[in-house]
């Protein structure tokens, strides 16, 4: 079915603050482990993400195993991992964000990650569930635009990320087709190297609370 409007929400420092998830684990890991294995733990993630394109949380885990696998409580990581309460690292005013959009359109997650810590993130925290489940995880969502439109074919997207690099990809690809809203949240939003490089998108939300604060006719003007 052909929508009129389909909004796309991004989840990491979009709906929920994945900095002070990272901050967390920081200090997990040099509190067990060190601050030795806490700076080489994050110099394989990074490299990791470089490779990869997306975090990979569990992936920088199993390679930093493998240099020193007779740690055995590395083991426990992956769990800490897992039952992390997501839910509490919503930013305010994300769900009444996601509220309001699905007054006048559906709502679907758009989000980059791996196939298995990313979607648990998602079910933790308690966005699977208030986007009843219309949840997309791609390696490089700007890439997929084309399945974004298989899956929810729509005449305009709205499409909400803290990432400028991805708005900016994504609107030249779907030009006027797509309404850009930069919630300036996380260490991407104020980067300033970034900022200077690319445009700021069609509207900018201090929080992603503020979100509520707009109609639909402000955001998709016809």
């Amino acid at each position: 079915m052909m929508h009129e409007i389909v909004f796309l929400f991004d989840v990491d420092n979009t709906l929920l603050n994945n900095d002070r998830v990272q901050a967390d684990l920081d200090v997990h890991i040099g509190i067990e482990h060190g601050t030795a294995a806490r700076n080489r733990y994050w110099e394989i993630f990074e490299a990791l993400r470089s490779e990869l394109g997306y975090a990979d949380y569990l992936g920088a885990l199993e390679r930093y195993r493998l240099e020193d696998l007779h740690d055995p409580r590395l083991l426990r990581m992956s769990n800490w991992l897992a039952d992390y309460p997501f839910a509490d690292r919503l930013y305010s005013g994300a769900l009444d964000a996601v509220k309001h959009a699905q007054q006048w359109a559906p709502v679907v997650i758009l989000s980059d990650g791996d196939a298995v810590f990313q979607p648990r993130k998602v079910e933790r925290s308690g966005l699977w569930k208030a986007f009843d489940g219309h949840v997309l995880i791609f390696i490089h969502k700007e890439e997929q635009l084309d399945d974004v439109e298989r899956l929810y074919p729509a005449k305009h997207y709205v499409m909400i990320d803290d990432k400028l690099r991805i708005l900016d990809s994504m609107k030249k690809v779907w030009g006027d087709r797509l309404t850009t809203v930069f919630p300036q949240q996380g260490h991407y939003a104020t980067d300033p190297q970034i900022l200077a490089q690319y445009p700021h998108g069609d509207f900018q939300l201090a929080h992603i609370g503020d979100l509520v604060k707009y109609e639909l006719a402000d955001l998709v003007q016809r």
